[in-house]
């Protein structure tokens, strides 16, 4: 299927506006999500179930391979997921309020380097809309595959009352969610990156981890799993300050890294804003994930993304430190079934990666 995708179906889709390229996948998926017996049949054909499942930050994935946020911005189609044989999915980023995002064009396609830039700028529904979708496609039932939420900082809301923002959304989002992740590492929403920083952190992570406790507490529930998505253009003194505040705040793993502002290589001359995706992002994206795997000693749950690809770009993720893997742009340009290749290939079972 692969070999086909790439052959015959990419060069029809590229010849598409990427956008638009998108906007189908993602009702392709919506459709086949709403048919449940051909998900569950898709399912038993293409999720790898590991002998030992992977087990983090409390929660048990049947393999290391998720689909990275920014494919399913409004919790539309996460049903489909693992019939494509994604372990786990995340969903978002969701922002407090609906937002439509930045002028297009905004997605633009690299073939020749495996990449994109993108400045879609959390173009997304709002918090409530989401929720009651979840509601409505989950009941009192969880995901099939651990459900992550992402969820970011609406743009019209100053850097002063980021906060509340987010505890809007994580109030109206948890009890859908198996985990949340905290983003803070877009490159596409004015200052949101600030909130990277000491001045602003502390906070924040605070906040959340005492509205997720007191959440709890009040359900006579456990605590949801909360993760921080982090940039890959960080410096190693800020990771340092970003780890200790996730240490000191209890927090559940972080997700390393976002897309990139980096132009380097090919992509020294290319000035088009907006943050780089796939396989030129993957060298800065491990060293983050190895330092991150090193300071910790191994203590803090990392998911990696950053030109995950193929069954080498994942393992090198996972021998320097990731407890499991996330792709999206990998998807694009290796077709839709990638994560059931990958993940096979990183099964304890197999070692042809190694």
């Amino acid at each position: 299927m692969g070999f086909y995708y790439e052959k015959v179906l990419r060069p029809i889709l590229f010849r598409t506006d990427p956008e638009k390229a998108h906007d189908m996948g993602v009702t392709a998926l919506d459709l086949l999500g709403r048919f449940s017996p051909v998900c569950r049949w898709m399912e038993a054909a293409n999720l790898v179930k590991y002998d030992q499942p992977v087990e983090a930050f409390g929660l048990t994935f049947p393999n290391a391979v998720g689909l990275a946020a920014g494919m399913d911005k409004n919790g539309r189609f996460f049903r489909a997921a693992p019939a494509l044989g994604f372990g786990h999915v995340e969903i978002g980023t969701i922002t407090h309020l609906q937002q439509p995002g930045n002028e297009r064009p905004r997605v633009f396609r690299y073939p020749e380097s495996g990449a994109i830039i993108n400045r879609m700028g959390f173009n997304n529904d709002g918090a409530e809309a989401v929720a009651a979708r979840l509601k409505a496609n989950l009941g009192k039932h969880k995901s099939r595959v651990p459900l992550g939420i992402n969820i970011g900082k609406s743009k019209i809301v100053p850097l002063d009352q980021a906060v509340n923002d987010y505890l809007s959304s994580f109030a109206l989002l948890a009890e859908y969610a198996d985990y949340i992740t905290i983003n803070v590492s877009s490159p596409n929403t004015k200052d949101l990156r600030e909130l990277q920083k000491e001045a602003y952190l502390d906070t924040l992570l605070g906040e959340l981890a005492n509205s997720n406790r007191n959440r709890a507490k009040k359900l006579g529930t456990e605590p949801t799993p909360i993760l921080l998505k982090i940039a890959p253009d960080l410096s190693y003194p800020e990771i340092d300050h970003i780890l200790g505040c996730l240490e000191q705040w209890e927090y559940a793993g972080i997700v390393a890294t976002n897309t990139t502002i980096g132009r380097t290589g090919k992509f020294s001359n290319v000035k088009e804003p907006g943050g780089l995706s796939g396989l030129p992002l993957h060298k800065r994206s491990l060293e983050v994930v190895k330092y991150i795997s090193r300071t910790t000693s191994g203590k803090l749950p990392i998911i990696g993304v950053g030109g995950i690809h193929d069954a080498q770009s994942a393992g090198a993720m996972m021998d320097n430190g990731a407890s499991l893997v996330q792709l999206y742009t990998g998807m694009v340009y290796r077709g839709p079934f990638v994560a059931k290749t990958i993940a096979k290939a990183l099964s304890p079972r197999q070692s042809s990666w190694m």
